[in-house]
């Protein structure tokens, strides 16, 4: 098998995104609001079996404030605690608080060197990916990528596979000439349900969850070489 393409999820897998730029967007939102909810590092770990921001505070309020999630005007708060946390990410992003993960900014330059075409598959906001890819890359870094899908371009988020699909057929590419790289388990749950072979590097909040199925698990981005994900994707 020929590697012709590398796609990245991106949250947790090019960059700590979830603890230093979402955790604090999301309270910085409450605070705005006047919500009396806070989520520190660790309880925010357990809100990521939930796949996408909306629905984590939906999941939240129900869950731990009933009160709040009876309120008639629900929908809409969760919409204005989105918007502004969208905002207050954007804005830690411009201070370059959220870098990203050591040598991943290499691999990509080095994959687009050897003309590996590029691809995202994330369940994140558009402009959030994109944003990551200007501040850390340059400002015309998300042109590199062929395609980039994210959750507003499906209707049904990971572990679900429609992410990947989309990715796949955009890249007009088999599952086989492709590898993903995640760093989750229900973001392996939907690459694998796509049928791509896929290469996990752990991150802070995955270092414990279930990676069968995955080429390689690694637990530093610093050792994932474009040579060693050759190899990797080419295992059987």
């Amino acid at each position: 098998m020929t590697l012709r393409a590398l796609i990245f999820d991106v949250d947790g897998t090019l960059a700590n995104t979830e603890r230093d730029g979402h955790r604090p967007a999301f309270n910085a939102a409450f605070a705005e609001l006047g919500l009396s909810w806070h989520w520190d590092e660790a309880f925010y770990g357990t809100l990521l079996d939930v796949a996408g921001g909306k629905e984590r505070i939906v999941h939240y309020a129900k869950e731990h404030d009933p009160v709040t999630y009876a309120r008639p005007d629900f929908d809409d708060l969760v919409q204005r605690i989105h918007d502004i946390k969208t905002r207050n990410y954007q804005r830690l992003l411009s201070t370059g608080a959220i870098p990203l993960r050591a040598q991943i900014g290499q691999l990509i330059c080095e994959a687009r060197t050897e003309t590996i075409r590029l691809a995202i598959a994330s369940s994140s906001k558009r402009e959030n990916v994109i944003g990551l890819l200007r501040t850390n890359l340059g400002p015309k870094a998300d042109t590199w990528f062929d395609v980039i899908t994210t959750g507003e371009d499906v209707s049904v988020k990971k572990p679900a596979p429609d992410v990947y699909l989309a990715t796949l057929a955009a890249l007009d590419l088999p599952a086989c000439d492709c590898l993903v790289i995640e760093d989750s388990a229900h973001g392996l749950a939907a690459s694998m349900a796509a049928g791509i072979p896929t290469v996990v590097t752990v991150s802070d909040y995955t270092a414990n969850e279930n990676f069968n199925g995955a080429r390689m698990v690694i637990s530093k981005p610093d050792v994932m070489t474009l040579e060693r994900l050759r190899l990797w994707h080419a295992a059987t």
